[in-house]
């Protein structure tokens, strides 16, 4: 493969039936001039906030009554509103489709498989508004799941939002504090869990977790048990204020949907941030927000249409679960996936693709290279010619993982390596599907939005390395946080660092192609000798070497500077010996620089990750440092964390 030049290039066919390019061309007659190129049509996407976001609203169909203003205080971060005259609801936009075309097609593991059609899923959402009404659920209340990614979870989302209510979920294989700690803050009035879930091939109940968490959440009214397993009537029968989904909604006849229409800015999802260094923020994102930014990523940067089979490897307790079920409002078919991504091989999701014709499949970076690792071909065992576009998030794609894409996958397909996060439910950086792609680089800056990259002394920098910024107001910020009545902690989240200028705690450079590289959080960037280093360009360099699995970075205090520290997970039967030390310091050093050599080396048998499967460097690097890590119950591994504690290594 040459480097030399882009590893994709959209076809001219490609790039003339693009969406984004029948946009460009209303865009030009809006603006009243060319905009010959993607930087143009952003710079004016930016400039023209109020031109943009209003063709936006008309050319992706939105349902409502827009009103009369577009932007009211457009130069305040926060206090910008948009849309502050439109009245619109969620679920209708979600729900225009209609018929016996399959709006969900769901697999959990290779134990259950279900399909429902637009008219089905319509159905269940009725059953369920119904339901939620005769328990007196009103707008701005709230309902809370702790769900698999199943129809149902979608379904209820959609009963609540309809109704104006607030919708929060989590996934099932959280413990019981872990519920409590997101779900105790925001008081719901309805409670829906499993009867259990499938993981790696075995059945796990959750029924007495779910009596342990409705003890101690008197808020709620009503908890419906959804089958999974086969006895949620069982389950539901020992625990109080329960009933089964199934009965709950067979006693309401399917009937015309009712959807009341509520302002933009009107509350529709929580949010939960990852809780790893305290209690987890409760991030409230709004209905007009939320639809009018997915609308724009699926339409224009995902290039989804009408009738596509659209995927997202998720679960309902990461942000990518509400971007996938907003496909909905594109009348895309959803497609679910429940369970390991490797049961019971690394095949089972590209099984799904060849299916179920998937075109757009989305993945994490790790699972990526999990398959690589793993010496898998899916290019040579299965059929992905509907796969369009191939999309990866969660961590930074490393470039070698790029070019596996294109060596083992699939050819000829869009790659789009997003970022962005649960604080705007949707991308900052993510695809452009007119644009090549170049090794290791995310395409460019989402349309409508600000991105920069900051210095230390907030100075836009075209090269080099610095914060990434928005430097203006967009639909999707969060309406604020909940029980955050004078925004003090929302303000403290994003606007501390630069007055009236979000930052958003990634460390970032642009590319001379116009594109953007993430290297990791900026808090945990790491800063021997007052450099700054980012996590993401160790991991770049070690990853590639196959003795390595995974592995995780800090910086630790030492001498009165800070020195780097690297923990390797090891392949089997490999032993981290001084060979294999040296041949990772020099690869480092060869591949990076000097300064990203580590100071210490120390193999461990695990690595914590959140429950969204994002490794965890605060998390380690309090434990390593004596610290308390306040909210292990955010981790999906917290045993993981006491091969980190006392290395004799790290005291000399």
């Amino acid at each position: 493969m040459n480097q030399a030049g882009p590893l994709w290039t959209p076809s001219e066919e490609q790039r003339r039936n693009a969406s984004l390019t029948a946009f460009t061309a209303l865009a030009e007659k809006t603006a009243g001039r060319p905009l010959p190129d993607y930087e143009a049509l952003h710079a004016w996407s930016v400039d023209d906030r109020e031109g943009f976001w209003s063709l936006i609203w008309d050319h992706c169909g939105v349902i409502g009554d827009k009103g009369a203003r577009v932007l009211v205080d457009g130069e305040r971060m926060p206090g910008a509103s948009f849309f502050p005259d439109a009245r619109l609801n969620f679920a209708e936009n979600l729900l225009r489709r209609s018929g016996s075309a399959e709006a969900m097609v769901f697999r959990g593991e290779d134990k259950v498989e279900r399909r429902l059609s637009w008219d089905e899923l319509s159905e269940m959402v009725s059953r369920l508004q119904q339901l939620f009404r005769s328990e007196g659920l009103k707008a701005g209340d709230r309902v809370a799941a702790m769900m698999p990614n199943m129809p149902e979870t979608i379904a209820a989302m959609l009963a609540a939002a309809s109704i104006g209510a607030v919708w929060s979920s989590c996934s099932p294989d959280f413990g019981v504090q872990g519920v409590l700690d997101r779900f105790g803050q925001i008081e719901p009035t309805i409670f829906l869990a499993p009867d259990g879930y499938w993981y790696g091939g075995k059945s796990f109940d959750v029924s007495g977790k779910v009596g342990e968490i409705l003890a101690q959440l008197p808020s709620v009214r009503r908890a419906l048990i959804v089958d999974y397993l086969g006895h949620a009537a069982e389950a539901a029968g020992k625990i109080d204020r329960a009933q089964a989904f199934g009965e709950a909604i067979s006693a309401f006849a399917s009937g015309t949907l009712e959807f009341e229409r509520l302002p933009f800015a009107h509350p529709l999802y929580v949010l939960f941030s990852s809780g790893t260094t305290g209690v987890p923020k409760c991030i409230v994102h709004s209905a007009g927000g939320t639809l009018l930014q997915h609308l724009k990523e699926h339409r224009l940067h995902a290039g989804i249409v009408p009738g596509d089979r659209f995927f997202y490897f998720t679960t309902c307790g990461w942000m990518m679960w509400n971007w996938l079920a907003s496909g909905l409002a594109s009348e895309a078919t959803l497609l679910l996936y429940d369970g390991s991504p490797f049961h019971p091989d690394g095949n089972i999701l590209f099984d799904f693709a060849e299916a179920e014709g998937i075109t757009y499949f989305g993945t994490s970076a790790k699972f990526i290279d999990a398959v690589r690792k793993a010496g898998l071909k899916p290019m040579e065992t299965h059929d992905l010619s509907k796969v369009r576009t191939i999309s990866s998030t969660g961590s930074p794609l490393a470039p070698e993982n790029f070019e596996f894409v294109y060596q083992a996958i699939k050819q000829d397909v869009h790659l789009a390596s997003i970022s962005g996060g649960t604080d705007i439910v949707s991308c900052f950086v993510l695809g452009v599907p007119t644009l090549p792609v170049w090794l290791g680089e995310i395409q460019g800056a989402g349309l409508g939005l600000a991105v920069e990259v900051w210095d230390e002394e907030g100075r836009p920098m075209s090269r080099g390395k610095g914060e990434l910024v928005c430097s203006r107001a967009f639909p999707s910020m969060p309406v604020g946080f909940w029980n955050d009545p004078d925004n003090a902690k929302y303000r403290a989240a994003y606007f501390e660092r630069f007055d009236n200028i979000w930052c958003h705690g990634d460390f970032a450079e642009w590319t001379d192609h116009g594109g953007m590289i993430i290297h990791g959080r900026s808090d945990a960037t790491l800063n021997p000798g007052g450099v700054r280093i980012g996590t993401a360009e160790i991991y770049n360099q070690v990853e590639q070497m196959p003795e390595i699995l995974e592995a995780i970075c800090i910086g630790q205090d030492w001498d009165d500077d800070v020195r780097v520290v690297l923990f390797v997970r090891l392949a089997d039967g490999v032993a981290l010996d001084a060979d294999l030390e040296k041949a990772i310091r020099t690869k480092i050093r060869t591949g990076a620089s000097p300064r990203h050599v580590p100071a210490r080396i120390v193999a461990v048998s695990d690595i914590p990750r959140t429950k969204s499967g994002k490794i965890t460097e605060l998390a380690v690097r309090d434990i390593v440092h004596g610290r308390e890590v306040k909210n292990k119950e955010a981790l999906a591994n917290p045993e993981a964390l006491e091969f980190y504690r006392d290395i004799d290594v790290l005291r000399s």
